[in-house]
This record gives structure tokens, C-alpha cells and sequence, in this order.
């Protein structure tokens, strides 16, 4: 009777070890068969180091962008090491004007006082032109049409009245007068007000007037030849200053 207890006790407590033994069996082979399917994937290094494989970093940027990035980088170095990057004209001695440049803007606007009245000009961007000529370019006027030039709007006025406003295209060292208008600032904006003639339809001598008009208040070759170098190295400044905004803009 005791030998069948001591044989009872001994089964019972040899059953939770034949189970714990069959499970870590069963255990053993499962990670086996995991390790295998990693082998066989290609991780098996990671895992037989009890790692999981680490994700790897991606832009969140697409590859277009990084590409545009790269190429605006690019041109903004070449503008940085162009020949008129950072160069500052210095205002000639005698320049009758104040000038006001704004940068982001594509203008510059000049200004002085003449003998009680006020002159005022604003100065675009240089048309440039790069020199060659067409064969079949040969009077006067399709000569001056490959030149160089900047436009030019000025105004004259006088306190509480109306105001000249000549459109000007300045060569180098010639001066094209292209209209002239009277401008009432009083005027509605929904009245069409008379412009006169063209100034090209004007009497010659009456045209030569106004060059000198013009002239005596600081509208002259020596005067555009300077603007016309000052606003191609804005331009360049404004250039490069566009292209560091785009690069902002497409990073951020």
C-alpha cells in the first residue's frame, strides 16, 4: 500500500515535467521553424541577434522636390558667382535725383525739386539685347530696336495742378520720347480724357522742345547711361534674391 502512494506521488510529479519538457520541445521547434522563415528572408542575422529589423529614414519630401532643391541651389551659386553679384553703382557726382529702391520690387523711383516743381520718375528693369544684329536690319530704326534700353515714366507737376507724364525709352546716349499725355489728377477715373497726338505726329521742332524740356530737368544721357547699369546689377540682386525665396519655399 505505502509502495502504491510513493508510486502515485513519484507519476504525479513526473507529469508537469514531461509536459514543461514536451512544451519547450514544442517551443524549441517553433522558434526553428522562425528562424528558418527569417533565414530564408533575409533578416536572420537581426533576429538571431534578438532584434528587430530598425526602419529606415525617408524623406517626407518627394524625390521632384529634392530635385528642384538641387538644381535651384545650383543656380544660386552660379548668380552668387557672376562678375556683377553685390556690385553697387556709386552715384555719380551732379546725379539731380534722390533715388528710392525698394528691394522685391521691380522698380526703382527717382525724385528732385526744379524751380517749383516736382519730378518724378519711375525706372523698370532693363530690356537688354544681345547684339545681334539680323541681316535685314538696316535703317535707323530697326538699329535702335537692338539696343539695350530702359523704359522710363516721368512726371512733372506743380502744386494743385495737373501733370506731364512723359513714356521715355532710353538708349545709350539717346533719348526716345514714345508719349505724352496731361494727367489731372482731379479726373474721375471713368472719364476718357483726350491724350493728344502721337509725339511722333507732333512738329519736329515741337519735339525737339520737349527733348529739352526734359533735358534741364535731369532726363539726359548721362543720366539714363548710369540707370541703365544700376538696374542690371538690381536685377541681378533681385534675381538672386527669388531664387532664395523659391529655395525656401520648396524646403520648408
Amino acid at each position: 500500500m505505502a509502495f502504491a502512494n510513493m508510486l502515485r506521488r513519484t507519476t504525479a510529479a513526473a507529469v508537469p515535467l514531461a509536459i514543461r519538457a514536451i512544451g519547450s520541445q514544442r517551443s524549441h521547434h517553433h522558434c526553428s521553424a522562425l528562424l528558418s522563415a527569417a533565414k530564408s528572408s533575409g533578416v536572420s542575422r537581426q533576429l538571431s541577434r534578438g532584434m528587430f529589423p530598425s526602419a529606415r529614414h525617408y524623406s517626407s519630401k518627394p524625390s521632384s522636390d529634392e530635385s528642384l532643391l538641387r538644381v535651384i541651389e545650383s543656380e544660386i551659386k552660379c548668380a552668387e558667382e557672376s562678375e556683377d553679384h553685390g556690385e553697387v553703382e556709386d552715384v555719380p557726382d551732379g546725379f539731380p535725383f534722390k533715388i528710392q529702391d525698394n528691394p522685391g520690387q521691380q522698380t526703382i523711383s527717382l525724385s528732385r525739386d526744379y524751380q517749383g516743381e516736382t519730378v518724378k520718375v519711375e525706372v523698370s528693369m532693363p530690356d537688354l539685347v544681345n547684339g545681334e544684329d539680323d541681316e535685314d536690319d538696316n535703317d535707323a530704326d530697326d538699329e535702335k530696336s537692338n539696343q539695350s534700353n530702359i523704359p522710363l515714366v516721368v512726371r512733372v507737376s506743380k502744386k494743385g495742378g495737373p501733370c506731364l507724364e512723359f513714356c521715355v525709352t532710353a538708349f545709350p546716349d539717346e533719348i526716345s520720347i514714345d508719349s505724352l499725355s496731361i494727367k489731372d489728377p482731379d479726373s474721375s477715373e471713368d472719364e476718357i480724357a483726350y491724350e493728344g497726338p502721337d509725339f511722333s505726329d507732333l512738329d519736329e521742332n515741337l519735339q525737339k522742345a520737349f527733348h529739352k524740356y526734359l533735358e534741364i530737368r535731369g532726363i539726359k544721357p548721362s543720366t539714363t547711361n548710369f540707370l541703365h547699369e544700376y538696374m542690371i546689377n538690381k536685377d541681378s540682386r533681385e534675381y538672386l534674391m527669388w531664387l532664395k525665396n523659391l529655395k525656401s519655399f520648396i524646403k520648408a
